[in-house]
């Protein structure tokens, strides 16, 4: 009997598959312990935005600088080592930017440190996300993890650019909009932005969490009634 495929299995994706030239050797085996840091840093930006002793936001800092190395360590590897470098840098340029962003945090200018808060929360965002790609094959589970990184970013941000004086609240609030639509008690141009594309994102989940459910249960509807069919037809000739 064929085996079913779990609820909502992903497609592999085209950077994911072997051949891909920026998934060879070493960079290949590095995927999953790269995916797993890459959630681990956006824990570490989650404390930073939160941490007020001093001994903590420095071990925060420095864990956040050693996490930013090894990824620049790892994305100058895949390049380096990419048979089709054209298509590599085609597909990763963006990459560059947010490698780019911790940068910031040494410039004075207000606006520039508060341009690299707010980057530093995107950029963990987005790593993140990759990450649960790579850790997670399922589709529903792929959904839940990203679910779970948009609530945490969308928080911060909030919380960074003074939406909310509480970081619990932003976080209530942050998930009820993600999971249902609820729209921000914050007020001002960035909640309503926000209300917008969390709203989306909530709908665009629940289609695919129930088109998943759907596809799985007809699949395997008609896997069973094909298996059906085959027993009879074994049976018949002896009968």
């Amino acid at each position: 009997m064929q085996q079913q495929p779990a609820p909502g299995d992903r497609a592999q994706d085209p950077a994911e598959a072997p051949d891909a030239p920026e998934k060879e050797g070493l960079a290949r085996r590095l995927d999953k312990p790269m995916g797993a840091l890459g959630l681990v840093f956006v824990l570490v930006v989650l404390g930073q935005s939160l941490a007020r002793e001093t001994w903590l936001v420095t071990t925060l800092s420095i864990t956040g600088w050693v996490l930013w190395v090894v990824f620049v360590a790892e994305f100058a590897h895949r390049a380096f080592t990419a048979r089709d470098k054209r298509r590599f840098w085609t597909r990763n340029w963006w990459q560059l930017v947010f490698l780019a962003i911790p940068f910031l945090r040494f410039a004075r200018a207000l606006t520039l440190l508060r341009a690299a808060r707010v980057g530093g929360v995107v950029s963990a965002a987005v790593r993140g996300s990759r990450s649960a790609g790579r850790l997670l094959s399922g589709r529903i589970g792929w959904l839940g993890a990203v679910t779970v990184v948009v609530v945490l970013a969308v928080s911060q941000l909030l919380y960074v650019l003074g939406a909310y004086d509480s970081y619990g609240t932003a976080l209530y609030d942050a998930a009820l909009a993600t999971i249902s639509g609820q729209p921000l008690t914050a007020e001002g141009g960035l909640a309503r932005v926000l209300d917008i594309a969390l709203a989306t994102y909530s709908v665009a989940v629940f289609a695919t969490v129930a088109g998943a459910l759907g596809a799985y249960y007809l699949d395997r509807r008609e896997t069973e009634r094909r298996d059906t069919g085959e027993r009879a037809g074994a049976v018949a000739p002896g009968a």
